[in-house]
């Protein structure tokens, strides 16, 4: 067989491949564009942020040329910034059902990884449209399932969703039967709230503008777990020559806690390892440097665990503390006060109005100081 069919599972695989390995095999003519299709490609979509406007268009035209190499064409463009768009004709831009004047209509709305992007305001946001479900524990699983946040923005309000098909479970309900009556109002109230996500917005740039040049980068890492659930969020936080501070949630993780007790400080310490887990995989993804790292518990237990150098625990917390260990160093470990860790909320969950209103999304007070004292 000459060519690979439409349809096949292989298929997205094969197409996948060979979009990779087109850009290795020019990776030494066209290098930006070859580390952009090699790092920064979803299937067939890219998503990339570089410093600035001559470097957007530069990059465009490259990769056009790269991808000219494997007779493809790479097209459906689009950018936060009006004049990168003026450089690609408008028949090569994502919007082509009607023309768009950049000078005068706003910018659309992009959803990337199926995150809405506003274009012209440069955030993310959720357009979330509930579909019509029963009130079972099928109808309800897939109404959550329906919200895709791969970066964890609205991680607390999942999890507060979750815990409702998982109290299903715990009872024995059946996948179709009714939803218990002292469920129903809970159940209720999140698909109201449901319907307001739309009200959060996320700026998608790390900095604001004009923040300047950038002379350190600090990734802190909070866990912290309830009998509700357990979790970590991750902060990138910023700092320019004038010793100006600035703080974005990086990623979050947020997991509803296992059926069969447990104790809270095992819980936390799972919790501790999903932490540990997210900076290995931020510190592989993220295209800059990382001049410190700090992980922050609420749990002196959990403290206690990692800093041990002499006695033996149970296979559980072994393996557990091995993982943060391989990691992470024990004096990245620092203690912080529940009132004040945002993880307390990937623990408990949030409401959605308290998404925008807590700690979560800016982090905590005190890693918006110039200095910190762990």
């Amino acid at each position: 067989m000459a060519v690979h069919l439409f349809g096949a599972v292989s298929s997205p695989g094969c197409a996948n491949f060979g979009l990779k390995y087109l850009a290795r095999q020019h990776k030494e003519e066209y290098p930006s564009a070859s580390a952009f299709v090699e790092k920064n490609f979803y299937v067939d979509d890219g998503l990339i942020s570089v410093p600035s406007i001559e470097e957007a268009k530069e990059l465009i035209a490259e990769a056009r040329e790269l991808c000219k190499r494997g007779v493809l064409r790479l097209h459906k463009f689009n950018s936060n910034k009006r004049s990168v768009l003026d450089s690609v004709d408008p028949t090569e831009r994502a919007v082509t059902s009607e023309p768009l004047n950049l000078d005068v209509n706003a910018a659309p709305a992009e959803r990337a990884l199926g995150i809405q992007w506003s274009l012209e305001h440069d955030t993310f946001s959720f357009n979330v449209n509930p579909q019509t479900r029963p009130s079972t524990r099928r109808g309800i699983l897939s109404v959550i399932a329906s919200l895709y946040d791969p970066v964890g923005f609205v991680a607390p309000f999942i999890l507060t969703g979750k815990c409702i098909p998982q109290e299903l479970c715990h009872r024995g309900i059946g996948w179709d039967d009714p939803l218990p009556e002292d469920l129903s109002p809970k159940w209720e109230r999140w698909k109201c709230d449901l319907r307001r996500l739309n009200e959060v917005s996320i700026p998608r740039c790390y900095q604001p503008q004009g923040f300047g040049k950038t002379i350190t980068r600090e990734l802190h890492h909070f866990s912290d777990a309830s009998n509700r659930g357990y979790g970590s969020c991750s902060y990138l936080r910023s700092k320019n020559e004038d010793g100006k501070v600035h703080c974005s949630l990086v990623m979050a993780k947020a997991r509803v806690a296992p059926t069969k007790l447990t104790s809270i400080p095992r819980l936390e310490l799972s919790a501790a390892v999903v932490a540990a887990r997210s900076s290995v995989m931020l510190r592989n993804e993220l295209e800059m440097p990382i001049h410190a790292e700090f992980f922050w518990t609420d749990s002196q237990v959990v403290l206690a665990y990692i800093n041990n150098e002499a006695r033996r625990f149970h296979v559980f917390v072994a393996n557990r503390v091995q993982i943060i260990r391989e990691h992470t160093s024990p004096s990245q470990w620092h203690y912080i006060d529940t009132t004040e860790n945002p993880a307390d909320h990937a623990s408990r969950g949030l409401n959605v109005v308290d998404i925008s209103s807590t700690n979560w999304l800016p982090g905590p007070k005190f890693l918006w100081e110039q200095e910190i004292h762990p």
